[in-house]
């Protein structure tokens, strides 16, 4: 998550025409330098020595901004096109396909004022910004649209509007390259998290394996008194309340903690999923929930049953509302109510999100292994507040990574139960899991506290050429 959350930087390409006033490119350039700058985004833009007030409405200008956009093409995760005039489609749309980039983009067109509609006032802007898409469309560039067709470059709404945008590449810039941990095999029986390698690295994204027997034999071999062993104990213990667990379990625990994060700082691992049962009970005597909650607070998501595909959804979910992300199952109805459902795990929330949490046992995989060997499981219920769920899926059948993504609210209804859970409220749930139900998606789904349905869904489908259903 670390390289996901840099402070990004972003290409401004501030489009101009001669015919229009010229000196709207110049403040318009003043302006950005100051929206930039307050939000904490580094920029690459012309500067009035290279071009007339940095702007750019010519073939010559176009060259110029693009070999300024190569030299930085490796720190650049999006391009800003703002448009103070008319602008010049042509120009633009050669300056973003000379550079090579495939990054996204957003345009902006600044509003025209009723009382300066004269010629040496007026933008047009409005009429500019349609012609540039247009010509971006017809370059096979895809682009993202402010809210408004058009609005003030110092207004609340673009300034959100970035903020949105700037959340989009990095997801864009976290999918590639990321590098999936896969601990473990998957549980015998759940051939519903199974996944394409092959696809995945189409997409970018690489999956990094280690069997759990060596994962025990690093375990096994760490000494009492090793030194990281503290932390991971003192990461345990402040996560949720542990005063019902024995010392002992909490030891191994935090050796299992050692491991597994050495591992993944050795491996460059960015998203995390396990083979938590029952493997794990029957040979450590514990459940590794903890540990998974600990790395989704940290923003090193963690997802149970070596579902890879779920990791990689939680992963996307928080690096675009960098906020943590849990994974649970589509769980169970809630009473006659057809728009609310229970969203349930044995332990593995991230505890920011939770009542009271504490840690215990697994009542039901300590079913069969014996509720002694489950300690480490997360109980809590999810506060109220908004909802954001997404789930990526590789489908085999036509070679396509796929996803489905929407937006509801935790809600505060009566529940007494165990574990991990949630009461979910979603408007046209029924559909939904008739969607999710006939396109063969699986059980498991990453969710938070977020509104990040709409960035997540440009994000895949326009942007990382995803089929993406958008629940609304």
């Amino acid at each position: 998550m670390k390289k996901a959350l840099e402070k990004m930087t972003v290409a401004v390409l501030i489009a101009n025409r001669g015919f229009f006033p010229s000196y709207l490119v110049g403040d318009a350039r003043r302006e950005a330098i100051g929206i930039f700058d307050e939000l904490n985004i580094k920029t690459v833009m012309l500067t009035a020595e290279q071009t007339n007030y940095g702007g750019i409405e010519s073939h010559q200008d176009a060259k110029i901004a693009a070999e300024l956009l190569k030299k930085h093409r490796d720190e650049i995760n999006g391009i800003v096109v703002l448009l103070p005039n008319f602008g010049d489609e042509k120009a633009i749309s050669e300056t973003i396909r000379y550079s090579g980039l495939n990054v996204p983009v957003l345009i902006q067109a600044e509003e025209d004022e009723l009382n300066k509609m004269g010629l040496a006032t007026r933008r047009d802007s409005f009429c500019g910004k349609i012609s540039l898409c247009n010509n971006l469309r017809q370059y096979g560039i895809p682009f993202t649209l402010t809210t408004q067709h058009v609005c003030r470059l110092t207004g609340a709404i673009f300034k959100r509007d970035l903020q949105e945008f700037i959340a989009l590449c990095r997801i864009v810039k976290a999918m590639k390259g990321c590098r999936v941990g896969a601990i473990g095999a998957r549980p015998t029986s759940f051939n519903t998290v199974r996944y394409s390698e092959k696809l995945l690295e189409r997409l970018g994204v690489t999956v990094e394996t280690i069997d759990l027997s060596e994962i025990f034999s690093r375990v096994h071999n760490l000494r009492d008194n090793d030194l990281r062993i503290p932390d991971k104990l003192a990461l345990l213990k402040n996560n949720a309340d542990t005063s019902t667990i024995p010392e002992e379990k909490l030891l191994i625990m935090a050796k299992l903690f050692v491991v597994i994060s050495h591992w993944i700082v050795e491996n460059d691992i960015d998203t995390t999923a396990i083979q938590c049962w029952t493997s794990l009970q029957n040979t450590l005597g514990i459940n590794v929930c903890s540990i998974m909650s600990v790395m989704s607070g940290q923003l090193i998501p963690s997802a149970c049953e070596v579902d890879v595909m779920g990791a990689l959804s939680m992963y996307a979910l928080s690096v675009a509302s960098v906020k943590p992300a849990s994974i649970a199952d589509w769980n169970n109805n809630f009473g006659d109510d057809r728009d609310k459902c229970v969203m349930f795990h044995c332990g593995n929330f991230a505890t920011d999100e939770l009542h009271e949490p504490f840690m215990s046992t697994a009542d039901i995989i300590g079913t069969t292994v014996g509720g002694e060997n489950t300690c480490g499981a997360i109980n809590g219920r999810m506060k109220a507040g908004p909802l954001t769920y997404f789930r990526l899926s590789t489908d085999d059948f036509s070679g396509k990574v796929k996803a489905y993504v929407g937006e509801g609210k935790f809600v505060d209804d009566d529940l007494d139960t165990v574990g991990c859970r949630a009461v979910i409220q979603v408007r046209g749930l029924e559909q939904l899991l008739a969607y999710i139900c006939n396109n063969g998606f699986e059980h498991h789904v990453a969710f938070n506290h977020s509104s990040s349905a709409k960035v997540l869904y440009e994000a895949f489908s326009k942007y990382l050429g995803l089929e993406c259903y958008y629940h609304r």
